[in-house]
């Protein structure tokens, strides 16, 4: 039996249509799961939209529609823009879905009868656009420090989780398992907060009626992120899906670490389950050291990027030039990723395949030892590289590669030799590049492998490539 490995991405507010900033996170997602399906794994993906709560009701209210209406309009952009990407999950899941309901339901039963949810009043400082409460620690000026807006002082009947009684269990989980929170810096800075004071959660809202119902009481509903946190276990209880629980890899973003280092395991210890292995917090993008957001004015539509510079040159771009793997934001540059798509996509990898491809077609190729382009280092150094999650730093190491290719092609000079085992040394190069490119670029690589003859496949690395007529390439990159 192959090895599972169940990734997640967070699931994506319906409020307003998706930007860049959500598109980064699905993007190095589908990098990681293509990887693990190169390396023969049984990957199972999963992305989708978070429907419920106050902030989408509103938004409905606004757009003069009900909420289900809404939100089935919305969730589909968020499928179209994942899909110009050619981001290729394996189930997009909603929250509105019936299997999902079900087992929020159940959830909150099993943790009912354990005596972990009971009835009280909330009062607090709350933020709409994070569905999430505030301490005036946290917002000193009673301003929502993600989205710069005033508080709203709320005050409601709840159920509330007691999340106090499970602080020593998490301060363990964050010691003895350091890998459930990546990077170093979150999981410090989240540590540090539990240590300080955990309070009880409040798990339901009688303000407003868009959401789960609340079993046994149904004037309330199921606080959003008690819902939404479910989504990834939910997804398990299909038929056949039950072997990927518990999830290898959930990719967030920072604004979400709270919630799913904090709130998710304890609510999973609770329920009795399995915890996931690792929650990887990311930066995120900005835009002229903004967060993009739809709420500050600054969104960027993934759709139009594409159609302006095509999916694999914002998916070379985003894995690229921002340091995944550190936690860190970047800021999102046009001229930035245009020079990149020109130096490296256009001048380096396009050019070299064009030119040994128009070689090829002239000489034709003739089967020799691999003497000078070996890729087994580069190999080691890439799969090291996606261990640590160094995205940025695995594209790197094979563009280094590529590199070596072209100082071998004008070293070799096989347009005055005619000598088509260099020839052929090439294309067996272009091959082991192509196949480590192919989870970042997929269209560009199954363009190539078509050219040259050969499978993506991992075990297709470093091996012969057959002789046949190769015909020169269309151009993979236009300068822009």
């Amino acid at each position: 039996m192959p090895k599972k490995f169940y990734i997640t991405t967070a699931i994506d507010y319906v409020n307003a249509a998706p930007h860049i900033g959500h598109a980064y996170q699905k993007v190095i997602a589908d990098i990681l799961a293509r990887w693990h399906k190169l390396l023969g794994e049984d990957v199972f993906f999963l992305t989708g939209t978070d429907e419920h709560g106050r902030k989408v009701q509103k938004a409905a209210e606004k757009a003069g529609k009900k909420p289900k209406e809404f939100v089935d309009e919305i969730s589909v952009k968020f499928k179209e823009a994942w899909s110009a990407l050619n981001v290729k999950y394996d189930r997009f899941i909603r929250t509105t879905d019936e299997d999902h309901k079900k087992v929020v339901k159940e959830i909150i039963e099993t943790v009912n009868k354990k005596g972990d949810i009971y009835l009280g009043d909330y009062h607090g400082l709350y933020c709409v656009d994070c569905e999430a409460y505030y301490t005036e620690k946290d917002a000193p000026d009673f301003e929502c420090p993600v989205h710069k807006r005033p508080l709203e002082n709320l005050k409601e009947e709840s159920y509330f989780f007691r999340l106090s009684k499970y602080q020593k269990f998490l301060l363990e989980l964050y010691e003895n398992h350091p890998e459930f929170v990546l990077p170093d810096k979150s999981r410090n800075e989240v540590k540090n907060r539990v240590k300080e004071d955990l309070k009880d959660l409040s798990i339901s809202r009688t303000s407003f009626n868009w959401g789960v119902p609340f079993p046994g009481d149904e004037k309330h509903v199921v606080y959003v992120w008690f819902d939404a946190l479910l989504n990834y276990y939910s997804a398990t209880r299909q038929k056949g899906k039950e072997k990927y629980w518990p999830a290898d890899l959930h990719v967030l973003g920072v604004d979400n670490t709270w919630f799913h280092t904090v709130y998710w395991p304890a609510m999973l210890k609770a329920a009795g389950l399995p915890l996931p292995k690792t929650v990887f917090n990311h930066g995120f993008l900005t835009f002229n050291g903004q967060k993009i957001s739809k709420s500050l004015g600054n969104a960027i539509s993934p759709r139009v990027l594409v159609e302006k510079y095509g999916a694999d040159t914002i998916r070379y771009f985003v894995s690229r030039h921002f340091p995944f793997a550190s936690g860190e934001s970047g800021d999102f540059d046009e001229k930035a990723l245009i020079d990149r798509h020109n130096n490296e996509l256009a001048n380096k990898l396009g050019n070299l395949v064009s030119r040994v491809s128009v070689l090829a077609e002239k000489y034709g190729l003739e089967k020799c030892k691999i003497e000078t382009l070996k890729v087994e280092e580069t190999k080691k150094k890439v799969e090291k590289y996606f261990e640590s999650f160094e995205v940025d730093k695995a594209l790197s190491e094979i563009f280094a590669f590529i590199d070596r290719c072209n100082e071998f092609i004008q070293e070799k000079k096989p347009w005055e030799s005619h000598d088509k085992k260099v020839l052929y040394e090439l294309a067996c190069g272009i091959k082991d590049a192509t196949i480590l490119l192919s989870p970042f670029i997929p269209s560009t690589c199954e363009k190539i492998a078509s050219i040259f003859g050969f499978s993506l496949r991992l075990r297709e690395l470093d091996s012969d490539l057959k002789i046949r007529k190769i015909k020169k390439s269309e151009i993979l990159f236009r300068k822009i």
